[in-house]
């Protein structure tokens, strides 16, 4: 078997996506109070969301829907591709 090698750690992984989601917060004008409002989702636990990167999934869903990205949330998973040819075989089935 290939030895398979990691760039980014899933804390990186989930930091950037934070990341993300406060750039798009930010450009759309809402403070961290407001999407906390609007979504659902505890002042603190959006707060620890961006300065961590740590949320549950049912909490980033509350805060892609409030601001308007749940086709993002939907996407993932939908085109991953086939790692090889068994995998193929074992969907097929």
């Amino acid at each position: 078997m290939a030895r398979r090698y990691i760039w980014e750690t899933p804390d990186e992984i989930n930091m950037a996506l934070a990341n993300r989601v406060r750039e798009i917060r930010r450009r759309r004008d809402i403070t961290q109070q407001e999407l906390s409002e609007k979504s659902g989702v505890s002042y603190g636990s959006l707060k620890r969301f961006e300065s961590t990167g740590n949320i549950s999934l049912i909490s980033l869903t509350k805060i892609a829907v409030a601001l308007e990205m749940e086709n993002e949330i939907r996407q993932l998973f939908s085109d991953v591709t086939y790692k090889d040819i068994e995998e193929v075989i074992r969907g097929n089935r």
